[in-house]
């Protein structure tokens, strides 16, 4: 009998189900080899052939195969690279690369297929020498070990498929591909190169590294139906020549949010005596990519979809695109892009995963609401320090991933803002003689008429051109894009209206502030305040797209109502002299601001 601790045929049939997400991160790990070893070409090859399904024929895939020119494994080499667990950059010296776990290989390949073989050479595809695994003969224990390599020729199929057979490199081939998810070569291919596309950017975008992927039928290798070359898949939309579909392939679709010195945050982790920097990089998409009807439903639109939440990239490769970092329910997380970047060395703080797919240290902490955590007093160095005290590896990252929520957060609302003002542009377009505004400012020169005067009603007097200016530069200031801030400006003064609405980030316990710009009074709204979310755009997000047209009606009234409101308060401060009463509106506008808070918040 057999009392090995853990039985090597049972023990491989689970390790089958080792959480690779699809063919295209399993393909993924075969490629890390390939350019750990230094190809500077690597080909995914395709080989499909006609199968009979029921009462038709259909085009399947049989067979996957990834060629490089690396520099090709000797016999003891190649022979520990289809074991599981070894490999030869587990000393904590040699882990300085994409590499690391020794599982790559043999765990990436047994996740899709029942049987690999690999080709290896050094001087020439003659000198090839190959060995295998079959899941088959280590299931009946037939195979108990890996085969010592032998010399063999590679098959004439692939060496008519493949382009690059350098001096040296690795041939790794697929067959018996049982737990494959796509079985089409172009759906393969598809899939593969937007997600191989994001992991090797860099290396992509530095030539350091080529990707062919190429379909063709198993019988007539030389009809090749799809031959590509994988484009970089930049998720911060900052580089040019990439995957994005047009106008912004060859151009940034977002912009450095912090300007460019700005945008890369650098912190520094201790571990085991040495200190490790962490970076994280910021980007916000150009108010020219959301503009117009629909932007999300265009092509890039769709592109950025897929490239949702936080980019994490160890030793230059994209380690995974962690959407436990974005709201599915909310359309404009794809408007922004985040990326932290972390040497091997911290592997044990970031909780990577063996097959180099998760960082789940960095990821639990995205489920935790770190301001919530904090409001009871604490800093985070206290958080940090308790965490510290039960041992838990994620303390090193308390900082980093609260600056990453505070700032997410921050991109939130510029882009909300930047959906305002795209509506509200919409809206100075075909003017509403009986919007809120438009009945304020008519109440207003009632009040007028009969002698009430407020501080905003000498800039009335100024010329035109005078006022547009310095509302537009009011709201500049409060960060709406330069040119709705322009429109928007403008359509007042020649609507004549006395009241803007605006919105922004108020660094204000209040729930808006009140300020006399060119002769009109510019409310702006508070998004940080809880009555933002709860109130207002929940009446203005639910109003416009309420399918029930007397519920809609009855939306729109209310926030209507509410801006009415807003507006008479905005007015009675208005109307105070200055002195004491003006002091006293302003500070029990900012008081009550602070009450709401307390009663909205949630956690409170």
């Amino acid at each position: 009998m057999n009392f090995s601790i853990v039985p090597a045929h049972l023990a491989v049939k689970a390790m089958r189900d080792n959480g690779y997400k699809n063919a295209a991160y399993a393909i993924a790990e075969l490629m890390d080899n390939a350019i750990q070893a230094g190809a500077k070409n690597v080909e995914l090859l395709c080989a499909e052939q006609t199968t009979q399904l029921a009462q038709r024929t259909r085009r399947r895939v049989h067979q996957i195969a990834v060629l490089d020119d690396a520099s090709g494994m000797d016999k003891d080499t190649l022979r520990i690279a289809l074991q599981f667990g070894n490999g030869t950059r587990l000393d904590e010296a040699n882990q300085t690369g994409i590499g690391r776990f020794g599982m790559g290989l043999p765990a990436s390949s047994i996740s899709q297929c029942q049987k690999v073989e690999v080709w290896s050479w050094r001087g020439g595809v003659a000198n090839a020498i190959y060995t295998y695994l079959d899941l088959g003969e280590i299931a009946s224990q037939k195979m108990t070990e890996v085969p010592e390599p032998t010399a063999k020729a590679i098959p004439k199929l692939w060496k008519r498929a493949g382009n690059e057979w350098g001096e040296s490199g690795t041939l790794v081939v697929w067959s018996i591909l049982d737990r494959l998810m796509w079985k089409t070569a172009a759906t393969i291919i598809d899939n593969s190169e937007f997600v191989i596309g994001r992991m090797y950017r860099r290396f992509l975008k530095k030539d350091q590294v080529r990707i062919r992927m190429a379909a063709f039928d198993i019988d007539r290798p030389e009809n090749v139906t799809v031959d590509e070359w994988a484009k970089p898949n930049d998720p911060g939309y900052l580089s040019t020549g990439t995957s994005t579909p047009a106008p912004w392939d060859d151009k940034p679709m977002f912009e450095k949010w912090g300007g460019e010195d700005g945008y890369e945050v650098t912190h520094k982790i201790e571990f085991r005596g040495q200190q490790h920097p962490v970076k994280i990089r910021y980007s916000v998409a150009k108010e020219e990519a959301r503009q117009g009807i629909s932007p999300g439903s265009r092509d890039y639109g769709k592109h950025a979809a897929k490239n949702e939440g936080l980019s994490v990239v160890r030793a230059g490769r994209e380690l995974e695109l962690d959407d436990g970092w974005a709201d599915p329910s909310e359309p404009r997380d794809r408007w922004w892009g985040i990326e932290v970047e972390f040497p091997p060395a911290l592997d044990e703080i970031f909780g990577v995963t063996n097959n180099k797919q998760h960082a789940h240290g960095l990821s639990e902490l995205a489920k935790l609401d770190l301001d919530n955590l904090l409001k009871d007093g604490r800093s985070l160095g206290e958080l940090r320090e308790q965490l510290d005290d039960d041992e838990d590896p994620r303390a090193p990252l308390i900082e980093i991933a609260h600056q990453i929520q505070k700032t997410r957060n921050v991109l939130r609302r510029l882009l909300r803002a930047q959906t305002a003002s795209e509506e509200r542009r919409d809206r100075t377009r075909h003017p509403d003689p009986n919007s809120p505004e438009s009945r304020a400012t008519e109440i207003t020169r009632h009040r007028q008429e009969e002698g009430h005067e407020g501080q905003s009603d000498a800039g009335e007097q100024l010329p035109a051109d005078q006022r547009q200016s310095q509302i537009e530069g009011e709201l500049a200031s409060l960060g709406m894009p330069a040119a709705a801030a322009k429109e928007l400006a403008a359509t007042t003064i020649s609507d004549g209206l006395k009241y803007v609405f605006a919105e922004a980030d108020l660094e204000s316990m209040a729930f808006f502030s009140v300020k006399q710009r060119g002769g009109s009074i510019i409310i702006t709204l508070n998004t940080s305040h809880p009555a933002f979310g709860s109130l207002v755009e929940v009446l203005e997000k639910d109003a416009s797209g309420e399918d029930d047209a007397s519920l809609r009606e009855r939306l729109t009234t209310a926030a209507g109502g509410l801006k009415l409101l807003l507006m008479a308060w905005a007015r009675y401060e208005d109307e105070q002299p200055d002195g004491p009463r003006r002091n006293q509106a302003q500070e029990t506008r900012a008081d009550w601001g602070r009450l709401a808070r307390q009663f909205l918040n949630k956690e409170s």
